[in-house]
């Protein structure tokens, strides 16, 4: 009898910790995964993509790319401005990088010298 009663502790305990974590991070449950460019990918003039989209903290960028060619770049204002890739707190390489936004501006670039240039930048506001 006493073996049941653990077991049945322990499934409360489960189910509680399970619960406690959807009410502490509830941005996890209701975040978007957005594919940058659509069917067309991270590419040239991809800058006007996030326009009309409302985005939020935790949702998630996946940029397609051919790691070959193009890469992202997580940059400052002035990074995506001046298309420099200084002051960045990220360089993606995968190909398929998902990354996940942080409520404010999010600023991304291609670090492939004159693609960011040709358009190949995001600006996302994230509430």
């Amino acid at each position: 009898m006493g073996e049941e009663r653990g077991s049945a502790n322990s499934s409360s305990v489960i189910t509680m910790l399970v619960l406690c974590m959807f009410v502490f991070h509830p941005k996890m449950i209701h975040a978007d995964t957005y594919t940058v460019g659509d069917e067309k990918g991270w590419s040239f003039d991809v800058e006007n993509w996030p326009s009309g989209k409302a985005f939020k903290e935790g949702d998630i960028l996946v940029f397609n790319y051919t790691p070959v060619i193009h890469n992202v770049v997580t940059v400052k204002e002035f990074g995506y401005n001046s298309c420099v890739p200084l002051g960045g707190s990220g360089l993606h390489i995968s190909g398929a990088d998902k990354i996940t936004l942080v409520k404010g501006m999010n600023y991304f670039i291609c670090g492939i010298p004159g693609h960011c240039s040709k358009g190949m930048k995001i600006a996302v506001n994230a509430n």
